[in-house]
């Protein structure tokens, strides 16, 4: 994989740049949608390259659980499993381990956890979470990382950085000794952590950045902290991180904090919001979101958005919208789901192009500004 800088803003720490694999190029900042279990739910992965999308994610923990890797490493892997031929990335399945076992222990060999499904037992390794990630043949790999709450103490933030340095350690030396079972490469990130402690973060970088190949995240932010302490340490991180290296921003999906977070030089995201929140019936719209299930959109027959993107935002009316809600209609998940989508690919687009433009400071005070006014975004 490799990763090149096109442009640079003058103003900010914006830039827009291209990653190379080999399912295909992306272009940078980019979002990645959230395909969970292998899939972006309600999206085949036609409709999905329709959209724009360039790369999606997967997660380890959930595929290992079901279907299981022996699965998918039989079909030949999770592209040709999924019926997905560009670019993906799968996390370490570190994330889900503490959010959502039932029971899980930490010790420095890896976590032993519950299925939050069935309640078995299960170990998860920095060198299980590489053979899990290497079976499913994932272009990005993410190193197996510990994440404290964002209500972790120092000492406790300070023990996750020292073993997330460790466990990086151990899934390099791990890829090394097993290459990929495809015939493409898979790049390995390893993830940085230290809560909003910038001298925590400062010794987890310096740890880090150097055994990165070609890309490096940002852990443990988007987890309950302050949201001006959340960007103070995006920007710190910035200062320190490599410059000719992607950055991915882990878990960040609201619009206004992706552009803020383009402008402290963030250049990948992922997030369920557009597609976990379009179920739930919340619309991103060119007016700000809206709630579809609210009564007030029973008898209001405009456009759900006249100045989208897609389709779908100029064809159907609010009331219809509400009532496919209301009936439980699929139909209605997937127009909001795909309105919700097309708003982050149309805002990534504009993103790209006033970067390339020289224009990006100005529309993006501007955008903010005008956002404040909007809720939801």
């Amino acid at each position: 994989m490799k990763f090149s800088i096109n442009k640079s803003d003058n103003n900010t720490s914006a830039r827009t740049g291209t990653i190379n694999t080999d399912h295909g190029s992306i272009q940078t900042p980019v979002f990645m949608p959230v395909g969970t279990i292998g899939a972006v739910k309600t999206f085949s992965p036609h409709e999905l390259e329709g959209l724009g999308s360039e790369i999606i994610l997967g997660n380890t923990y959930h595929l290992y659980l079901r279907p299981g890797t022996e699965i998918i490493k039989k079909a030949g892997g999770i592209h040709e499993f999924s019926n997905w031929s560009r670019p993906l990335l799968t996390d370490s399945g570190g994330f889900q381990v503490f959010s959502l076992a039932r029971l899980n222990k930490i010790n420095d060999n890896g976590v032993e956890f519950q299925s939050h499904l069935d309640g078995s037992y299960h170990s998860l390794t920095p060198e299980i979470s590489m053979e899990i990630q290497r079976s499913l043949g994932s272009d990005i790999i993410m190193a197996f990382d510990q994440c404290p709450p964002a209500s972790a103490d120092h000492k406790e933030i300070s023990e996750a950085v020292e073993r997330t340095t460790r466990w990086f350690k151990r899934c390099k030396d791990y890829l090394k000794d097993h290459p990929s079972l495809y015939n493409y490469s898979q790049t390995l990130f390893p993830i940085i952590q230290g809560g909003v402690d910038h001298e925590l973060r400062q010794i987890s970088i310096e740890a880090l950045a150097d055994d990165a190949d070609c890309g490096i995240a940002i852990g443990g932010l988007a987890v309950g902290e302050e949201k001006n302490a959340m960007f103070d340490t995006i920007e710190y991180c910035e200062s320190l991180l490599p410059k000719d290296q992607p950055r991915y921003l882990m878990g960040v999906g609201k619009p206004t904090d992706i552009v803020k977070a383009v402008c402290r030089g963030v250049d990948m995201f992922d997030c369920v919001m557009p597609t976990r929140n379009g179920r739930n019936g919340q619309i991103f719209t060119s007016s700000g979101t809206i709630n579809i299930n609210n009564e007030k959109y029973k008898n209001d027959h405009s456009l759900i958005d006249e100045s989208s993107d897609n389709a779908f935002g100029r064809m159907f009316t609010k009331s219809y919208l509400r009532h496919l809600f209301n009936v439980k209609e699929i139909l209605g998940l997937r127009i909001a789901s795909t309105l919700n989508l097309s708003y982050y690919f149309s805002l990534m687009k504009v993103i790209q192009q006033t970067i390339n433009s020289g224009d990006f400071e100005k529309w993006s005070s501007g955008w903010l500004s005008e956002m404040k006014t909007k809720k939801g975004m």
